[in-house]
């Protein structure tokens, strides 16, 4: 009888310990749940926990070519593998924002686990954008407020993937003469938007931004300050400014070239001299945009919306230009701006994860088809060969290719391509 009443106790605690146990993973899995559901922009943006790039999946040179939510569920995995957990898409008329959100919403419901969100983008145009009399002081409203509206429909379907609407890329930019606007457009839909956050239509931790040159947010000449400006800056979440010194290598190249003083170091040497050089230069642009920010009176968050760096260019940036563009400059900029603006605690969407060769159809050899860290087959670029010798790829693939290094992994191959800038004084 003893036997049976220990053996009763021994059961019923054992049951109870189940139990708990059960209770405490299903609190935890619970707690983790809840904790997904919370990230918000404010969480991820500067957290080097959810490195940031930019992303568009088009392999063809076309973009009436669009890639298949397959193709794209591949090509999220391979970001994700690469520690990158929220990607920036850049308008919603073309079937590819809609597409890439199914395919995190789907890989979602396959794994957990899987953590992807999207900085949501825009296209905003100028009244006759794209002709010879484009009117900057109007918009086409037609085609803003559709843009507007698929973003508003997307970031209401998919709240716990869409996290930022950024409305227009580059739109307020002057250099971009065939269709920006000046910043009262911007500033009308960013304040519609922030309207319907208000009213509950839009979830109220969604961050609104326009993602323009950092000279658009007055980081540059005075041209740009102007009171529109200052209310934009009001109205926006946060800032997301870009930078490229890449392209100041030919347009503005104050900080590019070898010094005299390091024209005795080893050409892999003098190169880091230089791409450092240039990773001050995106952080002067930076904190000229801060300052700016801030002599309003204005407390803002700023982010970085776009810098990146061509592996190749058959103008401006290649041999018979600056000598900017290779694959392993590229990688010295990924590396250093990825840890400059990690230790600041800014987000940097990285432009850009794969080789893009509808830019420039007409032009392979053109520099904007070359930004990818990733070739349109899916070889890793230099940037990433320690990724790939880390295993973090193993058992991805892009269209049917495994990933694999670019030069079959010879540095020595890759170096022989690599030319130094010019010696400058810079005194």
């Amino acid at each position: 009888m003893r036997t049976t009443q220990l053996g009763s106790i021994i059961l019923g605690f054992f049951v109870l310990l189940c139990f708990s146990c059960q209770e405490m993973d299903s609190k935890k899995d619970s707690k983790q749940t809840q904790s997904k559901k919370e990230v918000t922009a404010k969480d991820i943006l500067g957290n080097p926990n959810y490195l940031a790039i930019s992303f568009g999946g088009y392999r063809k040179n076309s973009r009436d070519l669009q890639p298949t939510v397959e193709e794209l569920k591949e090509d999220m995995k391979i970001i994700s593998a690469m520690g990158i957990r929220i990607i920036r898409t850049y308008q919603t008329k073309l079937a590819h924002a809609t597409n890439v959100i199914k395919a995190i919403s789907e890989l979602k419901k396959e794994d957990a686990n899987f953590e992807m969100y999207v900085m949501l983008g825009t296209w905003i145009d100028c009244e006759n954008a794209w002709t010879d009399h484009p009117n900057h002081d109007g918009e086409n409203e037609e085609a803003n407020a559709a843009e507007i509206n698929r973003a508003i429909d997307l970031a209401s379907a998919y709240p716990d993937i869409v996290k930022v609407i950024a409305v227009g890329n580059e739109a307020m930019v002057k250099w971009a003469a065939s269709y920006f606007v000046q910043p009262k457009i911007i500033l009308k839909w960013v304040n519609h938007l922030q309207e319907l956050k208000k009213n509950g239509q839009l979830d109220k931790d969604l961050w609104i931004t326009s993602s323009d040159n950092f000279a658009s947010w007055g980081g540059g000449e005075n041209a740009y300050h102007t009171p529109e400006l200052t209310e934009l800056i009001k109205a926006v979440d946060y800032v997301s400014m870009h930078t490229y010194p890449m392209h100041d290598t030919h347009y503005h190249p104050l900080f590019w070239g070898v010094s005299e003083e390091e024209n005795e170091l080893s050409a892999e040497d003098k190169i880091t001299k230089v791409m450092e050089r240039s990773v001050a230069y995106a952080a002067a642009q930076y904190e000229s945009t801060s300052n700016y920010i801030k002599s309003l009176g204005i407390e803002k968050p700023l982010h970085i919306g776009e810098s990146g760096w061509a592996s190749a260019s058959n103008s401006f940036y290649g041999s018979e230009g600056s000598k900017a563009t290779d694959e392993y400059k590229e990688g010295l900029y990924h590396q250093l701006i990825r840890d400059w603006t990690n230790k600041k605690g800014i987000a940097c969407f990285y432009f850009e994860a794969f080789d893009e060769p509808w830019k420039d159809a007409n032009n392979p050899g053109g520099s904007e088809n070359h930004f990818g860290l990733f070739t349109v087959e899916g070889q890793a670029k230099y940037a990433l060969w320690d990724l790939v010798d880390q295993g973090v790829f193993e058992g991805l693939s892009r269209g049917g290719n495994p990933i694999t290094k670019s030069y079959s992994g010879d540095k020595d191959a890759l170096m022989r391509e690599v030319q130094l800038p010019a010696i400058k004084n810079f005194n």
